[in-house]
């Protein structure tokens, strides 16, 4: 997995692993005999332009983000498999559609990384530099929303416990910022005072990708972890790891 680079310039690695993997582990599982099995997806299998906030019924109603499309039907593909488990075999898998997730542990390399750790380290080494500006790809624009991972672990906890149907769930926070907003929540977290620049050359990806979460919020679960105070955390967990942090 990664972000907008990594998806686009390695489309056979990202949809070969992710197909192999899934194939392996479902199968694995059912054969084994586990009792209840999580598929983890992401958000980016819905449809490029859906409507917003994205339900869980949007799949497959339109085209998807060509630069991660491999990703994307790759994940759309273990979805329909655990679906597909459960009705022949009566597998008690469930697919769940997490939003862009950060937090301590993340991948932090600058070519592999989605935006957050990224900005994370970028400002960070603009500041030990000295560096007058940092230029963040794209135009600043688009919109994303961002789950702390252990938001997200303790929904799948709460969900291994509270849902048992083949339909997919949205994990998310329910609410979203521009890239620029994001940059500048971590500029604060971080103390970095110079300019923060914008290229418009580069690709923005998906205008907007903010989760429909009503179906989870019904079944009980909220996230509690704002972004401010996840980004102070994961921050302060990239200086304290820096030397064993993925770079």
């Amino acid at each position: 997995m990664g972000g907008i680079y990594a998806n686009d310039y390695r489309p056979a690695l990202f949809i070969r692993d992710n197909l192999v993997i899934q194939d392996n582990v479902i199968d694995a599982a059912y054969r084994s005999g586990v009792k209840k099995f999580v598929f983890l997806g992401s958000s980016c299998i819905y449809p490029k332009l859906a409507p917003q906030p994205i339900k869980e019924d949007y799949l497959l109603t339109g085209p998807l983000e060509p630069t991660n499309e491999w990703y994307a039907i790759a994940k759309i593909a273990g979805v329909k498999m655990c679906q597909a488990y459960r009705r022949e075999y009566g597998f008690n898998a469930i697919s769940l559609m997490p939003t862009n997730l950060y937090g301590p542990g993340d991948n932090f390399d600058l070519q592999n990384s989605h935006v957050l750790p990224a900005l994370i380290r970028r400002f960070h080494e603009a500041k030990v530099r000295g560096d007058d500006s940092v230029t963040v790809w794209g135009t600043g624009t688009p919109r994303r929303e961002f789950l702390h991972v252990d938001d997200l672990a303790d929904a799948v906890l709460y969900l291994l416990r509270a849902y048992d149907a083949e339909p997919i769930v949205n994990i998310g926070w329910g609410q979203d910022v521009t890239i620029r907003e994001l940059a500048e929540l971590v500029m604060s977290a971080i103390g970095y005072s110079g300019r923060l620049i914008f290229d418009s050359t580069k690709p923005d990806g998906t205008p907007r990708k903010l989760l429909d979460v009503s179906r989870l919020n019904d079944l009980g679960w909220q996230a509690k972890i704002p972004l401010k105070d996840g980004i102070e955390r994961t921050y302060a967990w990239f200086k304290e790891h820096s030397a064993d942090a993925r770079l």
